[in-house]
This record gives C-alpha cells, sequence and structure tokens, in this order.
C-alpha cells in the first residue's frame, strides 16, 4: 500500500513534467522559412512525364522530370506543362507545401523558352480555387500521397509519376 501512496505522489511530477516539456516545444518551435526558388532548365520535349488531372480537363497534363525538386523546407517544386486539345501550351514553374496543401506559381514559361517570374507570387490554398486540378492530382496522387507524406526526393516523385500514382496515395 505505500508503494502505491508514493507512486501517487510521483505521478503529478511526472504529468508536469510532461506539460512543461509540451509547451516549450510548442513555444519554441522553428518558424517555417521557405528557400529561394532557383528557376530551372526550360522544358524538353522528351523529359516530360504525363500524370492524369482527373476527367475534369480534355487538357494534357505533364511534368519536366529535371526540374522536379525535393527542398530543405518541405517544398516540391517542378515544371508544369498543360497542353490544350488545340496543341496551345502553357508553362509554369510551381511548388506544392504538402504540410499545408498550398501552392505556389514562380515563373511562367515565354513562347522563347525562357522564364518570367510571377509577379504575384504567393502561396494559395489548393482547395480555394477551383481550377488547381492538376495541382490537387499532384498533391495526393504523387507528390503528397495521405496529405502527410511528402517524396522524400526527385527520384521517388518520377517514380509515382511514371507509375501512374504513388504507391501510398488513395485513388477514389
Amino acid at each position: 500500500m505505500s508503494r502505491f501512496l508514493v507512486l501517487l505522489c510521483f505521478l503529478p511530477a511526472v504529468v508536469c513534467a510532461q506539460q512543461q516539456k509540451f509547451e516549450y516545444e510548442f513555444d519554441h518551435e522553428r518558424p517555417w522559412v521557405e528557400l529561394q526558388a532557383q528557376l530551372p532548365a526550360y522544358p524538353k520535349e522528351e523529359n516530360l512525364l504525363q500524370f492524369d488531372a482527373g476527367p475534369v480537363s480534355t487538357n494534357l497534363h505533364y511534368v519536366d522530370a529535371p526540374s522536379i525538386t525535393v527542398g530543405e523546407d518541405g517544398v516540391v517544386r517542378f515544371s508544369l506543362v498543360v497542353k490544350s486539345p488545340t496543341g496551345a501550351m502553357n508553362v509554369s514553374y510551381e511548388g506544392i507545401r504538402c504540410q499545408t496543401a498550398e501552392k505556389r506559381t514562380y515563373a511562367y514559361g515565354r513562347n522563347d523558352e525562357t522564364w518570367m517570374r510571377a509577379r504575384l507570387s504567393k502561396w494559395i490554398d489548393l482547395e480555394d480555387i477551383a481550377q488547381n486540378y492538376a495541382h490537387r492530382a499532384l498533391y495526393r496522387y504523387f507528390f503528397c500521397p495521405l496529405g502527410i507524406h511528402r517524396v522524400k526526393d526527385a527520384d521517388e516523385a518520377i517514380d509515382a509519376l511514371k507509375a501512374g500514382v504513388h504507391p501510398k496515395a488513395v485513388r477514389y
């Protein structure tokens, strides 16, 4: 019985220590800092990996394999190429932050195969804009499966794109 009473005396101290550890970790969590995005080489046709952006669009969607990077800041960066059925093409350099389900456009491709930095480049929630279907597909099925897992490197992202889906992703 006395051992039980001694144990009960230490229990509040253990709970208090755990609470203090939680508060310290919460208060001292380092704020997220985004790395400076470096523009990649302009996409080449032979490096494009097609992916399914869903039934909403008749466009073809591609990611330029050599442009894929996974930064220490947790952002998956890549060049996105969208081709319309009539042959029109849009090229952009984008980032997806798996932790927050946001996307950012860093630059747009020009006809002379150079980049023009985006003037209003900011993080946007993937669910806020209906036209983000290609970005949502990349987020859900290729770069951030299950919404919590982020690909560890470009090779994992490329393998997922080549396979048509990341092995940890859930298709509906």
